[in-house]
């Protein structure tokens, strides 16, 4: 009976370490599902180059750190912060419960991330309404990219939007190339219609008008969807909020980049004498996606917004759990996060997160 129960020992911790080593999708990463499969009008993408190449799965190592233990794993990603914003990176498993659909469950992983590989699109409204601000935008998402990339870690790809998405830069890690893309950025206005008066269809001058939820969703499906499973992936959008013509309804947008964790952080920006910026639209699909939105009133306000992104970007945790609810039926499930300690419920911190997921569909 003692030579059994060893062999019995022998074979189970084999099993767990056969189940440990098994990495599973994240939530997000299946398609083909059906979900979405609208696409917007036309993106003008230039044919891309060996060094601007979406990456490829499997040409990266898995991150070292980040062991998934069932293929069923649910992943999200979160920031935490305190009242003045400070972010905070000192938390553990043990300091907060994780729910879906209101139903507790039980935490699997929990890793401080600070490493991962980025993949993200810096996507900048070129419509009459940022005729004024975009020469700072150009300069602050040059810093930015100066500051974030790192050599064949992380890629980057520029898009542009008026009634269209346009690839100015498809992804790539070169910052020369990123550099031309945004310097090359410019409001563009009908030669024959400058004030965009009495607008014809967004078929015949796309100039004229503003596809805000096209370009998050061909941001997020066809940009970042196709890249490497195990990026950070973000969407930073600089855009007055202002939507006139998208195919796409911002719902769809909100899905999209939950289907494919990407977290959208918008700068609401534009000339606030002549155009509204629309707050709680840009604040939703941030909200909604994990993500934040900034509302710079100056230049000095606009490169903070852009700091504070790429601090977050490397001040991330990751939290995983694997549901309760194990039926694959492709539905939409609500995450909510909460502090339990209560030490660190006074301090009132701020947990920033995407606010659900799709399950897999079998």
């Amino acid at each position: 009976m003692l030579v059994k129960s060893k062999l019995l020992t022998i074979t189970l911790l084999a099993l767990v370490a056969f189940s440990s080593s098994d990495i599973g999708a994240e939530p997000g990463s299946q398609r083909g599902s059906g979900r979405n499969q609208r696409t917007p009008r036309t993106v003008n993408a230039p044919p891309p180059s060996s060094s601007s190449n979406n990456s490829n799965p499997t040409s990266e190592e898995p991150e070292p750190d980040v062991v998934r233990v069932e293929t069923n794993l649910v992943n999200t990603v979160f920031t935490a912060v305190d009242r003045d914003r400070h972010f905070v990176t000192t938390l553990r498993a043990d300091d907060l419960r994780i729910y879906e659909n209101d139903a507790p469950q039980t935490i699997s992983l929990f890793e401080r991330e600070t490493d991962r590989p980025l993949m993200l699109v810096i996507l900048v409204d070129t419509s009459k309404s940022q005729e004024r601000t975009l020469p700072d935008e150009k300069k602050a998402a040059k810093a930015f990219i100066r500051a974030v990339v790192r050599p064949e870690k992380d890629k980057v790809a520029v898009i542009s939007f008026t009634g269209v998405p346009r690839v100015k830069q498809q992804l790539t890690e070169n910052v020369t190339k990123l550099n031309r893309a945004i310097d090359h950025l410019r409001v563009e206005l009908p030669a024959n219609n400058p004030n965009c008066d009495e607008a014809k269809p967004v078929q015949e001058d796309p100039l004229c008008w503003t596809s805000i939820w096209d370009s998050v969703w061909e941001s997020a499906s066809a940009v970042l969807g196709k890249g490497d499973v195990n990026s950070r992936r973000a969407v930073i959008l600089l855009s007055d909020g202002d939507d006139t013509s998208s195919t796409i309804k911002r719902q769809d947008a909100i899905d999209a980049a939950v289907e494919n964790n990407v977290a959208v952080y918008s700068i609401g920006i534009g000339d606030p004498e002549l155009y509204k910026i629309e707050q709680d639209s840009l604040r939703k699909i941030s909200d909604r996606t994990g993500g934040r939105a900034f509302f710079p009133r100056d230049e000095v306000e606009l490169g903070r917004a852009f700091v504070q992104i790429q601090e977050e970007l490397r001040s991330q945790y990751v939290i995983a759990y694997s549901p309760q609810n194990r039926s694959r039926d492709g539905s939409h499930r609500r995450i909510k996060m909460e502090i339990i300690n209560p030490e660190l419920r006074k301090q009132k911190l701020q947990l920033i997160y995407r606010q659900g997921y799709f399950a897999a569909k079998q």
